[in-house]
């Protein structure tokens, strides 16, 4: 037979398993749920007939803003009215602008070369806080910064000296070349 303490410490353990189970939805009331609204997103939106069908129209042409042929025709008369008439045409072409014209328009600033990558790239941030035009570029193991570029080369001159004091290194004003920066 079992002692009085086990029978006590049996009624205890059934008396605190029910007030755990049983009591706190008795004492919990009127439970409400919250349930948020879903919607679902169609699969294809409905739409109206009249939003589908469209006009393709013809193109318009504008002969004031085509660009001149950059041939010309000339042509001239025979010299001697005994032989036979025939006309002679002398090709002449525009000459445009060579392509090389623009490679000493622009400038840079080479600020420094630094061995290390992520130094160059922290130095690049910074000035680019200070809001320059900071660039880096690998090339040859070496990390350069350089600033630009910028078509004015006063200005450049002028942010060197600028450059010198927040770096304290002294930059190279180099002309800008866009196939090979």
């Amino acid at each position: 037979m079992a002692s009085k303490f086990q029978k006590r410490l049996m009624g205890t353990i059934v008396l605190v398993s029910i007030g755990v189970i049983v009591l706190p939805d008795v004492l919990d009331g009127k439970k409400t749920h919250y349930k948020e609204g879903v919607a679902s997103i169609p699969i294809k939106p409905e739409l109206d007939s009249a939003v589908e069908s469209f006009e393709i129209r013809e193109p318009i042409e504008d002969p004031v803003s085509l660009p001149e042929s950059p041939i010309e025709v000339v042509q001239e008369s025979p010299q001697s009215p005994s032989t036979e008439v025939k006309d002679q045409v002398a090709v002449s072409k525009k000459e445009h602008p060579s392509q090389n014209a623009y490679v000493d328009s622009a400038w840079i600033i080479q600020l420094m070369a630094l061995k290390n990558a992520e130094n160059a790239k922290n130095v690049v941030k910074d000035l680019q806080k200070r809001g320059y035009q900071a660039h880096a570029k690998l090339e040859n193991g070496f990390t350069r910064v350089i600033i630009g570029p910028d078509v004015s080369k006063s200005k450049l001159e002028r942010q060197l000296v600028e450059l010198d004091k927040i770096t304290g290194s002294k930059g190279q004003l180099l002309k800008f070349k866009p196939l090979n920066p």
